[in-house]
Formats: structure tokens, sequence, C-alpha cells
């Protein structure tokens, strides 16, 4: 019995040492514009849209673990494998598809930071250039473990969205059964909510950033079942978050028939109805999601910029070792703080088009991880099996054509 408890003991030491980059991809990816699709979706649905965060959880789990087992086997970021693989010109093309879709995404994060804090009356000129000067000290001071543990502390502020979808009070039993029961109306309005309620699951930045985590965390092939693990409690994390702000505004505004545009409309439109802690713990949630995706999102875009390219990379790097690195770290938070800044800039359309630019990106990226990880003389015996295989191409052609459909149904409706 001693013997078995030791063994245990030394599984959840091993476990605790390697979780990190599955657990901070799949929480960041609440950001703000999730955080404002789930809002709609309780707002305008209800809870009809529960039931998809299974399928959410099961898109998540599959595809950050190829990108995950990419990492840790080959010891290769996914911009390496890509040059490698496939070529420079391929890898030039990607690379600037994800500059410019990252530079928009991370201007949304930073759109997102100004509307949390201008629930409690912080102007943006205020709020923006603090959040920028704070996350880019974080990583250009900070050890890869010091920023790692500062990533995971706000990966566990995400409970905010938990309690205030317990404050709201709902019908429990009507959740549950919202939850287990696919209730489909082919409507557009809910098939578009549907298809972005899945569709912004998977973000092309992602996988880059994942593999690149695990490579500079330095996890080895004879961890790959923590690094699985690791995978899996991130998704279950992120997918519980998804529940509750729908759980919230659905047992809420979609009651009350209070309509709302954004993240910061919900949380303003709560107070009166599930009080104003609740109102105060949504729009605290949507300030850490906010600026905790506008530190990762740059740091992805110079991870995988610098892979593709060749450069020196990692933020255990000292500043003259990657001169690169930072400069494109630094150049990307500079931009996304700088244009939110500018007077006149439309929040909510630039949060619309960074989700189009996702769209746009988010087929190359997949196709180019399912080749990799079926490719024996790269992967070895970790290959895909023949079962996940039918399941990874399966979600990869639901994803992007759900994806796809999303990105065109926008572009109309900007349009």
């Amino acid at each position: 019995m001693s013997d078995w408890i030791a063994a245990r003991w030394r599984r959840l030491v091993v476990l605790a040492a390697l979780v990190g980059p599955g657990i901070i991809t799949a929480n960041v990816d609440n950001d703000a514009g999730g955080i404002t699709t789930y809002s709609l979706a309780g707002a305008h649905f209800g809870h009809r849209l529960l039931w998809t965060v299974v399928p959410v959880a099961l898109c998540l789990y599959v595809v950050q673990e190829m990108a995950s087992r990419l990492g840790v086997v080959t010891g290769k970021g996914l911009a390496d494998l890509i040059r490698e693989e496939f070529g420079v010109k391929a890898t030039v093309y990607l690379m600037l598809a994800v500059l410019v879709t990252n530079l928009g995404n991370t201007m949304a994060e930073f759109a997102g930071l100004a509307a949390a804090l201008e629930i409690v009356h912080v102007p943006r000129w205020v709020s923006v250039p603090l959040g920028a000067v704070f996350v880019w000290w974080l990583v250009t001071w900070g050890t890869y473990r010091v920023v790692e543990k500062a990533f995971l502390v706000a990966s566990g502020f995400y409970v905010t969205y938990v309690l205030s979808g317990i404050m709201a009070k709902p019908d429990w039993g009507e959740v549950l059964r919202a939850t287990v029961t696919p209730q489909i109306s082919w409507n557009l309005p809910y098939v578009l909510m549907m298809v972005g309620i899945v569709g912004t699951t998977i973000a092309p930045w992602m996988q880059f950033y994942q593999q690149a985590a695990v490579v500079e965390k330095g996890v080895s092939s004879g961890n790959l079942r923590e690094a699985r693990l690791d995978v899996f409690i991130g998704a279950v994390m992120a997918v519980v978050v998804v529940w509750f702000i729908v759980v919230a505004c659905g047992a809420t505004l979609f009651r009350a028939g209070i309509p709302i545009q954004d993240a910061k409309d919900a949380a303003l439109a709560l107070e009166p109805l599930a009080g104003k802690y609740a109102a105060l713990l949504f729009g605290f949630g949507l300030f850490n999601a906010s600026l905790f995706a506008a530190a990762i999102l740059p740091l992805s875009t110079a991870y995988s910029v610098c892979e593709g390219i060749g450069w020196e990379r990692g933020i255990d790097k000292k500043l003259k070792e990657a001169p690169e690195f930072y400069t494109l770290y630094t150049l990307m938070i500079v931009l996304g703080a700088g244009s939110i800044l500018v007077p006149g800039m439309p929040l909510l359309k630039v949060l619309y088009l960074s989700q189009v630019a996702n769209g746009v990106l988010l087929p190359a990226v997949l196709v180019f991880m399912l080749v990799l990880a079926n490719r024996r003389e790269l992967m070895g015996e970790a290959v895909n099996s023949r079962a996940f295989n039918l399941a990874a191409w399966g979600l990869a052609v639901a994803l992007i054509l759900m994806t796809l459909f999303l990105t065109v149904a926008t572009l109309l409706g900007l349009a």
C-alpha cells in the first residue's frame, strides 16, 4: 500500500512540474472576443446553446493535444517544423499571415481591457498604457518559470465567471437539461451563434504558443502522458468558464429581455439583476482575460515568427541573446495598445475583424499540423492513430467549414 501511495505521489509531483502550457493556452482562448461571443449567446438565446460546450471541449482537446505532442516528440516549435518540412516560401507566407492576424487579435485584447476598466470609470488613456507596460515588463524581465506561474495565476481568476453564474441563481434543472439535450434551430442568427461558439474555440495563435511553450519548458517524450493530461485539464477549465458565462447571461439578461452588444454591456446589465458583486466579478473576469491575452498573443507571435525565420527566441533568453524576439514582442504591444488610443477607434469592429482574420488563417494551420502529426519519420510511434486521425480530420474539416461560414457571415454583416 505504501509503495502504491509513493508511486501516486511521485506522479503528482511530476504532473505539477509539467502542467502549464495546456492550461494557459486553453484558458487564454477565453479572451475578450470569446467572452463577448458567450455573453451574446446567453443573452440572446438563454440556455439553448449550453449543449455546445461538449463539442467545444472535444475540438479544443484534439487540436491542442496534437500541438503538444508535436512539441514534446520533436523538441521543435510549429513554425520550425513547417519551415523544415514544407520549405521557406510556405513559411514566409504563413508568418506574414500570423503577424497580421495576431496584431488584429492583440488590438482586440487591448480593446477588451479598455472596455473592462471603463465599467469602473477608468478611461482608456490610463488603462491601456498601464496594461501595456505591465505585460511588457512581465515578459521582458521575467524568466520562463516566473512568467508561467503568473499566467497560471491569471488562469485561476476565471473562477469569477463561475461565481457570477452561481450568483445569477439560474434554474439548475433547466440548465442541466439544456447541457445534455442538443437544441438546433435552423434560423440564421441561431446557426451563426452556434458556429461562433465552436469556431472561437480554436484560434491559429494557440497552436504556435502551445507547442513553443512545451518546447521551452523542456517536456520530454517520456512525459507525453502528463502533457496530454495538462491539455485535458486546460480544455475542461476553459469549457467550464464558457458554460458559466452562458448560464449567467441566460438566467438574467435573456430572462429580462435586455439586449447587449458586448461583454461590457453584459457586466453592466447584470448589476440590477444579479447584484453589484456579480457584475463586478463579471467585469473583473473580462479585465483579467484581456490582460492575460494581451501578454500571450504578442508572445505567440514572437515565438512563431522567430521560429519560422530561425532567430533566437525564448523568455529565458536575455535581451542581447534574442533581440529580434523581444523587439517583435515590444512592437506588437506598442501597435496593439497604441491603436486603441486613436480617437474614434471602433472597438467592436476591431473585435469582429480579428475573428475574421482567425478564420482565414485557421485552415492552413490545421492542415499543416495534421500532415506533420502523420509523418512517421518525424513522429515515430507517436503519429496519429487511425481512430485519432478519423476524429482529427473530421473535426478539422468541421472547424474549417464552420469558421469559413462565420467569416463570410461576419464580412457580410460588416459590409
